[in-house]
């Protein structure tokens, strides 16, 4: 037998065990779509009046400006023409090769093949044409109200975003270069993971975008050590152990977001913000919220914040005998805790010494991205979904934030899952990312149609546990923190609602990256810079233009501050006392409640 037939035989075994493995894929990816839920139509895309309301405004333009259009259409025809003729020609002379000028640089066209092999090049070329002449198609609509064009430039990018030639095998010299040089071998681990991702998660496809197996709670990210100091049905309190002799008088509060876990704050020993304060002499209280079922469907808004805020800062007074404390919220906890103060400033409570909000909104005014899913469509289905369920279940909390950033988040992530085969990158970064939390059917209701709809916090109408509440009540000194490149709790509407807030003495940092990387931005790394303007007069572009830029990490300027609220040095306190005996070490049994796991 020559060495070509043993080839040969050896790819015919290999092929056959693959087409083995397919056949058994498929039965399980049938079985897994059956498990599926039906997601309500709004969901996956708008109302079908968007549309209706887009071809009105376009045939108003073309009575009103037909020049305009005409323009459009002809510039975009002649590109089209153009585009093939310069390859036909190319082909006709028998040159196999890309034009000279390759066409614009697309992140998803890193592969050398989109400029050099003229096939993938005319691919690239066209499919960004088509791209560019829906988004000047889109601006030209004049006629149309700018909310809904908002609405429309987002789904039809996420249609542009979806139909990129990366995103199919054909088109994707990356995906077919690796099945030649593996046999088909990608190909199969890739529909591999495509099943495991749908088993996963009950029939929905959620793109796993980390190596879950790598990382442990408790283990090796959220390490630091203290105690769960008391726990009831909304949240565990951790007290944190001391690092140094004494403390600060005044201890702090922290309340994360109920959306993720409270460990974003504590990934590793590197850049945990639980460890740096606590390293600062302070005694920190921080709260791991429970991950609801279907049984905390009425749970509202109120229980977040009598069993949870109220509760907290109590149980903190108590257990360092002291009047005050300094609280700090997190994003939904931040938007939260302005509510919990106005409340206690018109229950006369002063049990809050100041405040300190990260990326936090409490002016819905401008809605920014988040437009298209704060319509009455979306919240339509997403209350029918609540109907269903008792709560809005993680997953699609994470799709809704991973469509802001599909790209990044949903496509380049499938395309190395399943048309790679490659498995996803051990990052404790996007295991906290996927490691999310249901929210609880009332509560969510409120925020969403009190809060972000109507805005009834901000307007200063907001009826809450008996009392008519506005942002202009949140009077306790402050400082706020948001993020230059933040797409969910933009800077400029953070800004706004800072404005708004009746506090004599408030503070307006912007740090810079995003809505996490500019959180967790600890000092010493210098990677990220922060802007400080202590005249919040003016309004946000010219906040920022007035502002001094500082090098490295806002930490160092916020402890400055709160140590100026925190009262002189007592001994460390170790956690818990008679009254709050410690209950387990931290993180705690709540931290480790999975999402995916309790909603079937």
């Amino acid at each position: 037998m020559t060495i070509n037939e043993v080839d040969a035989g050896e790819k015919q075994t290999r092929l056959e065990a693959n087409l083995a493995r397919v056949e058994a894929l498929s039965q399980r990816l049938v079985a897994a779509l059956t498990k599926r839920h039906p997601t309500p139509v709004a969901l996956n895309g708008p109302d079908a009046s968007l549309y209706t309301k887009a071809a009105q405004s376009y045939w108003q333009e073309w009575v009103n400006n037909p020049a305009k259009l005409i323009e459009q259409q002809v510039s975009y025809w002649g590109k089209t023409v153009t585009h093939f003729v310069e390859a036909q020609q190319a082909l006709a002379q028998g040159k196999l090769q890309a034009p000279p000028n390759p066409g614009p640089t697309d992140k998803r066209f890193r592969n050398p093949a989109w400029d050099t092999h003229p096939w993938f090049n005319y691919v690239k070329q066209q499919y960004l044409i088509n791209a560019e002449s829906i988004h000047n198609a889109i601006e030209a609509l004049d006629e149309m109200d700018a909310k809904e064009k908002r609405r429309l430039r987002y789904f039809s990018q996420q249609i542009v975003d979806m139909l990129a030639p990366t995103n199919f095998l054909a088109t994707n010299p990356d995906a077919l270069l690796k099945a030649v040089e593996t046999e088909g071998e990608s190909l199969v681990r890739g529909l591999e993971n495509l099943v495991s991702d749908l088993e996963a998660n009950n029939g929905e496809l959620i793109v796993r975008l980390v190596d879950e197996s790598a990382f442990e709670v408790g283990e090796n990210i959220a390490t630091a050590k203290g105690e769960v100091v008391y726990r009831n049905r909304m949240l565990e309190i951790i007290q944190y152990s001391p690092t140094t002799e004494q403390v600060h008088e005044v201890p702090i509060v922290l309340f994360p977001p109920w959306i993720n876990k409270f460990y974003i704050l504590d990934l590793k020993p590197q850049n945990s913000l639980i460890r740096w304060v606590v390293d600062q002499g302070y005694t920190l209280f921080v709260v791991s919220w429970i991950n609801p079922d279907p049984t905390y469907r009425d749970v509202g808004l109120e229980t977040y914040v009598e069993e949870g805020f109220l509760k907290t800062i109590a149980v903190a007074k108590e257990i360092c005998g002291v009047e005050k404390v300094n609280a700090v919220g997190y994003c939904i906890a931040g938007t939260t805790l302005a509510v919990t103060l106005a409340l206690m400033k018109k229950r006369g409570d002063a049990s809050v010494r100041s405040a300190t909000f990260f990326t936090a909104l409490t002016d819905f005014s401008d809605q920014g991205e988040f437009t298209p899913f704060l319509q009455d469509d979306f919240a339509d289905a997403i209350e029918e979904e609540i109907e269903q369920r008792g709560v809005l279940p993680s997953f699609i909390m994470a799709r809704t934030f991973s469509f802001l950033r599909s790209n990044d988040l949903i496509y380049g992530p499938a395309i190395r899952s399943y048309m790679m085969g490659e498995t996803p990158p051990a990052f404790d970064l996007l295991y906290w990312n996927g490691d999310g939390a249901n929210l609880p059917g009332r509560m969510f209701r409120q925020y969403l149609r009190g809060l972000c709809q109507r805005n009834e916090f901000a307007e200063g109408r907001f009826d809450f546990m008996g009392e008519t509440l506005s942002v202009k009540d949140v009077e306790v000194p402050l400082m706020s923190i948001a993020t230059e490149s933040d797409h969910i709790a933009r800077a400029a509407d953070v800004y706004r609602g800072v404005q708004m807030m009746g506090a004599k003495q408030k503070q307006f940092v912007l740090g810079q990256s995003g809505h996490i990387a500019g959180i967790v931005n600890p000092p010493g790394r210098d990677k990220y810079g922060h802007y400080i303007n202590t005249d919040l007069q003016a309004g946000f572009e010219d906040w920022k233009a007035g502002a001094e830029q500082h090098a490295g990490s806002w930490w160092p300027h916020w402890e400055a501050w709160l140590r100026r609220r925190s009262g002189k040095k007592v001994p460390a306190r170790t956690p818990g006392d008679s009254s709050y005996e410690p209950l387990t070490p931290a993180p705690g049994t709540y931290v480790r409640a999975k999402a995916a796991k309790q909603i079937q």
